[in-house]
């Protein structure tokens, strides 16, 4: 067997790795059906800085909620546009709603963290549902995401809204969530256990037991974090807490960010704390570029110096294996198909936006985000 063949070979088993673990957990990851004890009551809560855009349509949106008692507390970080303004009216036409000022942001904490901490001071409810203030929540979101957690033994459930995309960086990119989430986590062993090496969320949409989060030391454990999708979950499981993920496609839908420049920026700002760290990305790097973006190498070659016809052949079933788990991921998750078409060239800009960071990172320069610039590298996490 020759060198190009062995590397075909290579390149084959990375491209079929995340396809067989995606296909199983495809079948674990679920929208919840299971509903709450009859009254429950949920505290959403909304961290919110300079969101005048999009928060009436937060606000409203959660106030559909059916099934379960809410009330909607949106936290005014220091916005310096129409926010408060905003979320003021809304309150004042349905006592559900509170606005609360947020205190001056202490010195080691990142701004949403410390946003959702006092926010969940702010609760009153056992139940507290963060979400981001680009999420849309269904009717039944509130609900059947409480059902999720308390039919369970958890104290952190977390579900990815539907990923909407509306220029093609977004589309190359952001479905790359759902692809390296379900390819490359064993969720099965990740129910099995609370080692925190399983931690995973998104921070667009986390539910936790009031008293599991209290325990867990609550958002302080993670003060310093920009990856509340990494850390918070890590910080349950560290305290003994169980985590667990479901599908929020239909349950909510998210834009979280617009254009190039937001995906770039979006993406670096905490690449550090999962990615992007100097041991396991040359580890994400193999198996994104070797089972991704080589086979199509490959096979381009072949264009100008044929190659074996064993080395094409597993060149060819590797690029395909990409392209036939991202449709996948597309049907059941209504993503872009143009984006799954481009399967390789979305691997690329990840790939980018990691050493980007890393980079960045390893020179000293801060993350930037919301007109707010934190320190390179990842925040402590508490013991």
């Amino acid at each position: 067997m020759s060198v190009i063949d062995l590397i075909a070979g290579l390149s084959l088993a990375l491209a079929l790795l995340p396809l067989g673990q995606g296909i199983l957990n495809l079948y674990l990851y679920r929208r919840p059906t299971v509903a709450p004890p009859l009254g429950t009551a949920v505290s959403i809560l909304i961290p919110a800085r300079n969101e005048e855009a999009g928060i009436a349509a937060a606000v409203d949106a959660a106030l559909l909620s059916r099934g379960v008692e809410v009330e909607v507390v949106v936290l005014d970080d220091h916005s310096t546009d129409r926010t408060a303004e905003i979320v003021r009216a809304i309150a004042a036409r349905d006592p559900r709603v509170r606005l609360e000022p947020a205190p001056p942001l202490p010195p080691g904490w990142s701004g949403k963290q410390h946003a959702c901490q006092v926010l969940a001071g702010l609760a009153r409810y056992p139940v507290l549902l963060f979400q981001d203030a680009d999420v849309r929540l269904s009717p039944a979101a509130a609900r059947l995401t409480s059902g999720a957690l308390l039919s369970g033994g958890n104290g952190l459930v977390s579900g990815f809204p539907r990923e909407e995309t509306g220029t093609l960086a977004e589309a190359l990119v952001i479905p790359l969530i759902h692809f390296l989430l379900l390819g490359y986590l064993p969720m099965a062993g990740m129910r099995r256990t609370t080692d925190p090496r399983f931690g995973a969320a998104c921070g667009q949409l986390i539910a936790v037991r009031k008293a599991a989060y209290l325990q867990a030391g609550g958002h302080a454990a993670i003060a310093a974090s920009l990856h509340d999708g990494v850390t918070l979950p890590r910080a349950f499981r560290r305290a003994g807490q169980g985590t667990d993920l479901f599908d929020a496609t239909g349950l909510a839908c998210c834009r979280m960010y617009r254009g190039w420049r937001e995906v770039w920026s979006g993406f670096s700002k905490n690449a550090t704390e999962g990615m992007a760290t100097p041991a396991a990305l040359p580890v994400w790097t193999l198996l994104l570029f070797g089972g991704h973006v080589l086979p199509w190498i490959l096979l381009g070659w072949t264009a100008l110096h044929p190659l074996p016809m064993a080395a094409v052949v597993m060149a060819g079933l590797a690029a395909a294996a990409g392209v036939i788990f991202r449709l996948l991921l597309a049907v059941r998750f209504r993503q872009s198909v143009v984006g799954a078409l481009l399967h390789p060239i979305g691997i690329l800009v990840m790939l980018a936006i990691q050493w980007s960071a890393l980079l960045r990172a390893r020179h000293g320069k801060p993350a930037e985000w919301r007109g707010r610039a934190y320190p390179a590298g990842p925040g402590p996490e508490a013991p």
